[in-house]
């Protein structure tokens, strides 16, 4: 007697970061199709050089190995370079938060903008979807009156000005 075994799926880390930086993302393989406003935007982003470094340093600075060195560098100024109350460590932290919060607020817009663009593109499509739509009801009722007059006798039935002639 042979027994079934369940069948083998490949190993997934389930929680793989998703590659967002513009060259990353282009690079890849294209096996599953992406949002056209998502190719815009990293079309864009990847032939600016200013972009394409605020998007590394952005993506450096929102990892666990930024933290991790981080304290590494603390540690390491607090017990050999400089003793209590450490005012060149804290001159240094300091300005650096002033310029990380600045590439957060460059993030920032560049989300705002991709997530208007992504919006813009989705309402236009749509209303083109919409548009289809109703030129389609107009049809199938203009056919559907047609139908019941032939079937009640009726003869057929001229179609009026607004419906739409059936696509060929």
């Amino acid at each position: 007697m042979t027994t079934q075994q369940p069948p083998v799926t490949p190993a997934r880390t389930p929680h793989a970061r998703p590659e967002l930086r513009p060259s990353k993302l282009l690079a890849r393989p294209r096996t599953v199709p992406l949002h056209p406003t998502v190719l815009a935007e990293a079309e864009h982003r990847a032939a600016s050089v200013q972009l394409r470094i605020a998007d590394a340093i952005t993506s450096f600075a929102g990892s666990m190995s930024f933290v991790y060195l981080h304290v590494v560098l603390f540690a390491l100024w607090m017990l050999v370079f400089e003793k209590s109350p450490w005012p060149t460590l804290t001159l240094i932290v300091s300005l650096e938060a002033i310029f990380l919060s600045t590439f957060v607020m460059i993030g920032q817009n560049r989300q705002a903008s991709f997530q208007q663009a992504k919006a813009d593109h989705d309402y236009t499509a749509q209303e083109k979807l919409l548009q289809e739509n109703t030129e389609l009801t107009r049809t199938i009722h203009e056919l559907t009156k047609e139908i019941h007059g032939r079937l009640l006798g009726e003869g057929p039935v001229a179609p009026t000005a607004d419906a739409v002639a059936p696509p060929s």
